[in-house]
């Protein structure tokens, strides 16, 4: 029944074939161990994925620096992590090889925790600053994507993601908010230096045809200054630099394109639609399309927020409810040429389930994503990271962190 739509058809992407459109995102779940390695709980959560019928898995932001990292508990990836990393994929491999794992590399850049890390910039940004970067601790910082880059390719995975989306250091040095006079600064060429060297790097470096590329972007983050802005101090949305940016990418060796949007830290429904202000995901349908339209056909891009739409049960106005779902605006959006693939974040907390539950005759037993933010709720607090709605054990320690932290405001009073 559901086999002909779009969102079940195969996609290449560089050498390798997605069997359909559906992409687990990069979500945070901060339960690494001290070393940043995988741990039972991570292991768990991603054989999960794995046997749920998503084709493509981005592996949450691992980060490549420890000294200067935004979770207390972040995965991990330094040469001291490579046996542990290498385990990892051989399990979940195990489970379902022809899932493609790409892996999401960061560094926080701005957004580090100074409690537990160093945090650090490229231009003070008012709520954030932290010790102002020079251009040989940058170098060495692409130095360390390269290096992480070549541990994900020996460990098993299928390709990398590198982070240039929603504030970390990527989105940090390309904003024209960087008008700093340093090489890293000020002009266009200077300010996506780092991000071109990365990816030159990494081609050359890992010389692997199937090893796949690609980056999640934010296209405009929303705030004066931010990707997508007209200038360092300007709120008009002009997301020109950002096409460019992921032409430069494609120009590289990239082979998909992630679309999003925002900065969590200062733009969050913009990043991931509200469900009391759910029209932002409008925002991400025209951002997807104008990336299909600057890119190779063979580019994939990967369209994301679309765990706000649900199953119809959202606050978007002037639309039918069975044509307000997730799935008819995923099958809408690629038969339209807008997207290729559509990612699910906070419905992958919920339930990757939804190829298989489709395929099954089984979308009644779907656990539909309600956007409540529960789960970024947990990240913010710097706690494991689940669905509270549908996990009753997140459900209770929800309900302790917020007792507990209302005793104590009662305390101080």
């Amino acid at each position: 029944m559901y086999e002909d739509k779009p969102l079940f058809q195969p996609i290449k992407i560089g050498n390798r074939t997605a069997h359909n459109r559906f992409v687990v995102n990069a979500m945070e779940c901060g339960d690494a161990d001290k070393e940043g390695n995988p741990t039972d709980l991570t292991l768990a959560r991603y054989e999960k994925h794995f046997k749920n019928g998503c084709s493509v898995i981005d592996l949450e932001a691992i980060t490549v620096s420890d000294e200067s990292r935004g979770r207390l508990n972040q995965l991990q990836i330094q040469p001291r992590n490579a046996k542990a990393l290498t385990n990892f994929v051989r399990k979940v491999k195990e489970i379902n090889k022809d899932v493609i794992f790409v892996w999401q590399l960061t560094h926080s850049g701005e957004l580090s925790h100074p409690d537990f890390s160093r945090r650090v910039c490229v231009k003070p940004l008012p709520g954030f600053g932290g010790d102002l970067l020079s251009e040989e601790e940058v170098e060495a910082i692409e130095d360390k994507f390269v290096l992480a880059a070549k541990i994900s390719h020996d460990a098993g995975a299928d390709g990398v993601d590198f982070k240039n989306c929603h504030g970390y250091l990527g989105s940090q040095l390309v904003r024209p908010y960087n008008d700093r006079k340093w090489k890293y600064g000020g002009s266009f060429a200077n300010r996506t230096r780092f991000t071109f060297n990365v990816y030159e790097r990494m081609v050359k470096e890992i010389n692997d045809p199937d090893f796949i590329y690609g980056s999640k972007v934010s296209i405009w983050e929303g705030f004066p200054g931010g990707q997508g802005s007209a200038g360092p101090d300007s709120p008009v949305m002009d997301i020109s630099e950002s096409l460019a940016l992921i032409k430069g990418m494609e120009d590289r060796g990239a082979n998909f394109i992630m679309e999003s949007a925002g900065s969590p830290s200062i733009t969050l429904a913009l990043s991931q639609p509200d469900r009391s202000i759910p029209v932002d995901i409008y925002h991400h349908f025209t951002f997807q399309k104008a990336c299909r339209d600057v890119l190779k056909p063979e580019t994939v891009v990967i369209g994301s927020a679309y765990s706000v739409l649900n199953n119809g049960n959202n606050n978007l106005q002037a639309r039918k409810k069975e044509e307000n779902t997730l799935f008819y605006w995923g099958n809408k959006n690629i038969s339209d040429g807008v997207t290729d693939m559509i990612a699910i974040g906070r419905q992958s907390l919920a339930d990757s389930s939804l190829p298989n539950k489709f395929k099954e005759g089984k979308e009644d037993e779907i656990k539909w994503c309600t956007a409540c933010d529960n789960c970024i709720e947990f990240l913010i607090r710097q706690e494991h990271v689940a669905c509270a709605t549908y996990n009753k054990s997140f459900a209770k320690r929800l309900l302790e962190i917020r007792k507990s932290e209302g005793e104590l405001k009662e305390k101080r009073t």
